[in-house]
């Protein structure tokens, strides 16, 4: 059978879909698709799955793709991260039986995705993604698909948007931010450069951005002309979002948590999840985000949620009549709903004393004075605060390292040449000397050998001597022997 291509995937493969759940690192799981799959997703993409990792390790694939087969899970999109064609198509050659098509990750912004030289870091590299598109629409069964990030100007992004289908891209996501545009940052996706890729190709597009409730999703596609809307932070929020409902928080963790336990996945994952479902819950009651932050089982993140949905129960037996949602939000705390991320102003009064009724401090509320200046710490460092409520982060109390001669990383304390063990072992090597305060022995090795040579060469020596004495020695007891 010829594969599907362009409009024709999207209407038979893909059975027209509308309602997309993005590919999220360690959040699109096989639990998570099929929740949103019972509340209205019509398509889901796995998580990102690092090509090279997927080629050389076996246990990798069947952790995140060869699992239990799941019919319900389909149709089923694999996203991948890779800058090299032959490993992106290697790659995509052992998942193409698992799935209905292979997408190319060219959207990721984040700091990993800039030192792995992946994701909207390749949006520069026209050459290498049309090679890698190329001969992945060549060598695959199925078809191949790209979701990116825009270009700030919109004619770039459309020019980006028709080379991609060009080299043979069969379906494209646009996510209407630019790669700067991420954290406290992201601001509003841009529907305008959407709706100009839209016009300028013939291939289906989906857009991504700005997508909070189903309303969204239709003004979009009204806006837009793009064929689906895909959602991220969305859909974590409320995986009812693609029915136009807003159920009871504890409704969808359970039915999800029932879901894992048919279809295990990694504990982090479970509870990142919940993290997210009662997010607004959470900020009310601090101490049980603590213990679902410490908890070790699913029976113990179960135990937290049952514990969740009773104070909600309770406080909704207190209610008053007329009582109105508290912080401006759309809905009590205990019904899904969208979260908008905080700009960097809004971030720090949200991490301020006024997100509980008694001021109590969250993971994000770490604030540290130095200097008379307020410095707002990054996730890692607030964690690292956490566990080490001393600690200080001021780098003028950093200790001072001295550099290297050579390349000005923080030298040896003990190397003999100043230099760092790089640097040091190069210049041992070339100079058979010796270092021990990096370990290493090159010119102690170098006699050590000497010594073993000049010795083997003795016991040879010795060996000839004594073989010689006996040569002579037989010689004189046959010439005795002939004289007699």
């Amino acid at each position: 059978m010829a594969k599907l291509r362009g409009e024709a995937f999207w209407r038979e493969t893909l059975r027209s879909a509308h309602y997309v759940v993005a590919p999220m690192v360690d959040q699109s799981e096989l639990a998570w698709r099929l929740l949103s799959r019972r509340h209205g997703a019509q398509l889901c993409y796995t998580p990102m799955l690092h090509a090279q990792v997927f080629l050389r390790d076996a246990n990798y694939r069947r952790e995140n793709l060869y699992g239990e087969a799941c019919p319900e899970d389909r149709p089923l999109i694999v996203q991948f991260c890779a800058n090299d064609p032959e490993v992106f198509v290697q790659a995509a050659l052992l998942a193409q039986d698992y799935c209905d098509a292979i997408d190319l990750n060219l959207g990721c912004p984040q700091m990993i995705a800039k030192r792995g030289h992946y994701g909207a870091f390749l949006q520069e590299e026209w050459d290498l993604l049309q090679r890698m598109i190329l001969l992945a629409n060549e060598k695959l069964s199925v078809p191949i698909t790209c979701k990116i990030r825009v270009f700030p100007d919109i004619d770039k992004t459309v020019k980006y948007a028709q080379m991609l289908e060009k080299a043979g891209c069969q379906l494209l996501t646009v996510h209407g931010r630019t790669k700067e545009q991420k954290g406290p940052l992201a601001g509003v996706a841009s529907w305008e450069h959407i709706q100009a890729v839209r016009k300028a190709v013939n291939i289906p597009v989906f857009a991504n951005g700005n997508i909070q409730c189903l309303s969204d999703v239709e003004e979009c596609i009204r806006k837009t002309g793009v064929h689906g809307v895909m959602s991220a932070e969305g859909n974590l929020h409320n995986p009812a979002l693609f029915e136009g409902r807003n159920p009871l928080v504890w409704e969808m963790a359970e039915e999800y948590l029932e879901i894992v336990r048919k279809y295990p996945c990694p504990l982090s994952y479970v509870r990142a999840h919940l993290f997210k479902l009662w997010h607004h819950t959470l900020q009310v009651y601090q101490q049980l985000r603590e213990e679902l932050a410490k908890v070790k089982t699913l029976e113990g993140i179960v135990d937290v949620n049952r514990e969740l949905k009773l104070r909600c129960q309770e406080e909704i037996a207190n209610q008053k009549e007329g009582e109105k949602p508290k912080e401006g939000l759309p809905f009590f705390h205990w019904i899904c709903q969208p979260y908008i991320r905080p700009g960097p102003k809004e971030r720090c009064r949200e991490n301020g004393d006024s997100g509980t009724e008694k001021g109590a401090r969250g993971k994000r509320a770490l604030e540290e004075e130095e200097d008379g200046n307020s410095e707002l710490l990054s996730k890692n460092k607030q964690k690292k605060k956490l566990r080490n409520p001393n600690k200080s982060f001021d780098p003028s109390l950093k200790p001072k390292y001295a550099k290297c001669d050579q390349c000005g990383n923080p030298k040896g304390n003990k190397c003999v040449f100043n230099m760092c063990r790089g640097c040091c072992k190069k210049r041992a090597f070339k100079e058979v000397a010796d270092c021990p305060g990096h370990g290493l022995l090159f010119k102690t090795k170098y006699e050590k050998s000497l010594s073993w040579q000049h010795s083997q060469r003795g016991i040879q020596t010795s060996e000839i001597n004594q073989r010689g004495d006996a040569e002579v020695g037989e010689t004189a007891v046959l010439k005795e022997a002939g004289d007699s």
